[in-house]
């Protein structure tokens, strides 16, 4: 019997995907928040995730893209009413598995959850991300670009992994503060441009275009060239 973790905070769709999966022999756990989703899905025990795109405390994209940094792979299927590419894409890129909008067919939803328990386990096994050239084990915190292996120390690599899953969207001084650090973002400090700078200095060299795009005042996006 497979077990579902369903992080959702309208009641009514919860239980009407908890019904589905129980009438498909699923045993089911509910959260309603994000951070008590957050702290289920990292303890673990599940065979798969139904994750409501916008929730209170954390949303849905830093809750699979948090899940991913730590080298969780629980297949996530994504919910939402944000219907948009774009939005099916972020929460792609975000580490989710598969996305299904806002109104949705039970069935299909059971339907595609059972599609990603199907595939193979070992597909996750040594998972990286890859933008341009550049290429992150997050197994091993490893970092390549094209033939060049590259050192990272431990907060460069949070920065990367994070830059590259939001590769081409803007990430805010913000964002980057709360994920890497994990508490309130100063404006005072200098701590991300010290970061930014040496991370810059190993993965650009003395390139004129640089990967990390700074959009001043504001933040950072990793822009690779094709």
């Amino acid at each position: 019997m497979s077990s579902a973790l369903v992080i959702e905070d309208d009641e009514v769709t919860a239980h009407v995907i908890m019904s589905e999966l129980s009438l498909h022999g699923f045993t089911v756990d509910w959260c309603a928040n994000g951070r008590e989703g957050l702290a289920k899905a990292i303890a673990g025990g599940f065979d798969a995730i139904t994750l409501d795109r916008m929730l209170p405390d954390f949303d849905g994209l830093t809750i699979v893209s948090t899940l991913r940094s730590l080298d969780i792979h629980t297949p996530v299927l994504m919910i939402s009413a944000l219907s948009d590419v774009d939005e099916r894409v972020r929460g792609l890129r975000s580490g989710g598995d598969d996305y299904l909008t806002k109104p949705f067919s039970p069935v299909e939803m059971v339907a595609r959850l059972e599609v990603l328990l199907r595939r193979p386990a070992t597909a996750a096994s040594h998972p990286q991300l890859r933008v341009g050239d550049l290429c992150l084990d997050l197994v091993q915190h490893r970092l390549s670009r094209g033939q060049e292996q590259i050192a990272l120390l431990p907060t460069e690599f949070k920065i990367l992994n994070y830059l590259m899953r939001n590769a081409g969207q803007l990430v805010t001084r913000t964002m980057l503060f709360q994920e890497v650090w994990g508490y309130h973002f100063d404006p005072g400090t200098n701590i991300i441009d010290v970061h930014l700078g040496r991370l810059r200095r190993k993965i650009e060299g003395s390139e004129q275009s640089p990967l990390i795009q700074t959009v001043r005042g504001t933040g950072y996006v990793l822009a690779p060239r094709g």
